[in-house]
């Protein structure tokens, strides 16, 4: 029994439900296999189709067009928080590498606040008192546990509107602070080098994988790979005001 059948088993609201799932479960399985490039081998990507049928489910039985998100929008946050929940439930990135992956940020900013520039890699590396090798190690490693959600920026669904499917602010002032919040991240992006912007634009505009980018760039998908976990440290550094005032 495929993702599709299974989840027709469930009860729902209407036959409208079913439709939309049967119409959008494709987006759960293009949604999975873009997270899976970046997890390693042992999270499978069945059950991340699972978690993202049940997303995709919630989302058709709540989903409110009078609200202005288009479903697909809508739709696509509940499949990817849930997916990211499921994997968050595995925890199976290694406390170390979360804990560099914040001390790569910390000295990240603590440069850029001192020299009012891009941090360089080696500048990061020195701080960090590990050789330049290590240090893209460290990136690789980083990006294999990097959740691509607000939350990586510190933002939980608490920050996302009910509209765009997260659970929501409370009060009235939901929809400024998280048009203030877009507005930033959309600066921070738009101020990273040039080659770190380019990477996440094609990675996540573009819907390209790793290898791809790093053949329009002429790089390797592990240097790609770097590029585009510092690319994230670097906007999570930039954005760390928002992590301690929401």
């Amino acid at each position: 029994m495929d993702s599709v059948a299974m989840y027709m088993t469930v009860q729902s609201d209407g036959k409208g439900d079913e439709d939309l799932v049967v119409q959008y479960s494709p987006l759960v399985k293009r949604i999975a296999y873009h997270i899976m490039s970046r997890l390693p081998p042992s999270v499978q990507v069945d059950d991340l189709i699972q978690a993202g049928m049940i997303g995709l489910l919630e989302a058709a039985k709540n989903y409110d067009a009078s609200q202005g998100a288009r479903f697909e929008t809508y739709a696509g946050i509940r499949i990817r928080g849930a997916m990211l929940d499921e994997i968050r439930r595995g925890d199976w990135a290694p406390r170390s590498v979360h804990r560099k992956a914040r001390e790569v940020a910390d000295t990240i900013r603590a440069i850029e606040n001192k020299t009012g520039r891009d941090a360089k890699d080696h500048e990061v590396a020195k701080a960090l008192d590990i050789s330049l090798q290590e240090y893209h190690k460290t990136l690789q490693d980083a990006n294999g546990c990097k959740l691509l959600s607000f939350e990586e920026m510190g933002i939980t669904d608490d920050a996302i509107p009910s509209s765009l499917g997260g659970r929501g602010m409370a009060g009235p002032l939901e929809g400024v602070q998280f048009d203030d919040f877009k507005k930033n991240l959309a600066e921070a992006i738009s101020g990273l080098p040039e080659r770190e912007r380019l990477v996440l634009s094609l990675y996540y505009d573009e819907d390209m994988n790793l290898r791809e980018i790093g053949s329009i760039i002429g790089v390797s998908e592990s240097r790609v790979s770097q590029i585009h976990s510092q690319a994230l440290i670097r906007l999570r550094s930039r954005m760390s005001q928002w992590k301690s005032d929401i």
